[in-house]
C-alpha cells in the first residue's frame, strides 16, 4: 500500500506556478488575485479559507477575504458579486459553501462570472467541462486527477466506480475520468444512495479505482474491494472524539490497496491546489498568457 500524498502533489503545483507567477511579475504584470468571500462564521469553512489565503501566498498570487455577517440578505450578496465581477483586479472568485439557509446557493453560484468560477461550479463551466471544453472544471474533482496525474496512476481502461452523485464531486469526477482529457477514458459506474446495496457491492468489488463522497465515516469495508484497488477518500467527518476521518475505513481496508489518499493530507489539498491552478488560467486568460 502507498499514499496518494495530497500534500506532497499539492506542494510541487503550487511551487511550479509560483516559478511561472514571478516571471509574470518580473515581466511587469501583477500577481494574480483571488478574492473569498465567508458568509456567517462557521468552523470547517474558517478552515477552508485559511488554507487557500495560504497557498495563495505561496504561489505568489494575491488575495482578498470579504466577511459579510450571516444576516445578509440574498440580494445584497448578489450585489458584492456584480462588483467583483466588474473589477479587472479580480481574477478568479469564490464564496464559500455552506450558506446561511436563507440564501440559495444555486442563485449565488449563477451570478459568478463565468470567467471569474475557479471553483467550476457554474453552469457554463460545468457544461463547457462535460463536453470536453476549455473550462475551470470543479475544483474537488479537478484535484483528484491531478493526484492520479501526479503519482502516474494508469486510468485509461479502468472500472472506476464513483459513490455519491453531488454536483461538487461525484457528477463532475465520473464524467471527467469517463472523459477524453489528458487524464481519462475509464469506464465509470456512478452509484449513489438509491443503488441497492447488493449492485453496489458487486460494482465495487471488481473495481480498479473506487471515488467515495458520501460523508458517512467507515462506509467502505475491506469486504467491499478488491486486493490492489486505487482508493480515494473524498470524506471529511469529525467523530465525537474530535479526531477527523474519512469515508474508508482507512486501518483495514488500507492494506488491501495498491494506493490510498489519508484523511486528512488527501483530497483535501489537492481541492486547494485545484483553486490555484484555476486562478492561474482566469489570470492568464486576463493577459492573453496561455
Amino acid at each position: 500500500m502507498k499514499l496518494l500524498d495530497g500534500k506532497i502533489c499539492a506542494a510541487s503545483l503550487v511551487a511550479d506556478i509560483s516559478k511561472k507567477v514571478a516571471g509574470y511579475v518580473g515581466s511587469g504584470l501583477r500577481k494574480p488575485h483571488m478574492t473569498v468571500i465567508l458568509v456567517g462564521e462557521h468552523a470547517p469553512s474558517e478552515s477552508y479559507v485559511k488554507s487557500k489565503i495560504k497557498s495563495c501566498e505561496s504561489a505568489g498570487f494575491e488575495s482578498s477575504l470579504l466577511r459579510f455577517p450571516e444576516s445578509i440578505t440574498e440580494p445584497d450578496l448578489l450585489a458584492k458579486i456584480a462588483g467583483i465581477n466588474g473589477d479587472p483586479s479580480t481574477d478568479g472568485l469564490i464564496v464559500q459553501l455552506p450558506l446561511p439557509k436563507h440564501i440559495d446557493p444555486q442563485n449565488i453560484i449563477n451570478a459568478i462570472d463565468p470567467e471569474k468560477d475557479i471553483d467550476g461550479f457554474h453552469p457554463t463551466n460545468f457544461g463547457r467541462m462535460t463536453l470536453g471544453q476549455k473550462a475551470f472544471r470543479p475544483a474537488t474533482a479537478y484535484g483528484i486527477c491531478k493526484l492520479l496525474q501526479f503519482y502516474e496512476i494508469p486510468v485509461k481502461g479502468k472500472h472506476c466506480v464513483v459513490i455519491g452523485r453531488s454536483n461538487i464531486v461525484g457528477k463532475p469526477i465520473s464524467i471527467m475520468l469517463s472523459n477524453d482529457f489528458e487524464i481519462g477514458n475509464a469506464t465509470v459506474t456512478l452509484a449513489h444512495i438509491e443503488t441497492p446495496r447488493q449492485l453496489l457491492l458487486d460494482e465495487t468489488r471488481r473495481a480498479d479505482i473506487i471515488v467515495v463522497a458520501v460523508g458517512i465515516p467507515g462506509f467502505i469495508t475491506e469486504d467491499m474491494v478488491k486486493e490492489g484497488v486505487v482508493m480515494i477518500d473524498v470524506g471529511i467527518n469529525r467523530l465525537e472524539n474530535g479526531r477527523i476521518v474519512g469515508d474508508v475505513d482507512f486501518e483495514r481496508v488500507a492494506p488491501k490497496c495498491s494506493w490510498i489518499t489519508p484523511v486528512p493530507g488527501g483530497v483535501g489539498r489537492m481541492t486547494v491546489a485545484a483553486l490555484i491552478v484555476n486562478t492561474l488560467m482566469a489570470y492568464q486568460n486576463n493577459f492573453d498568457l496561455a
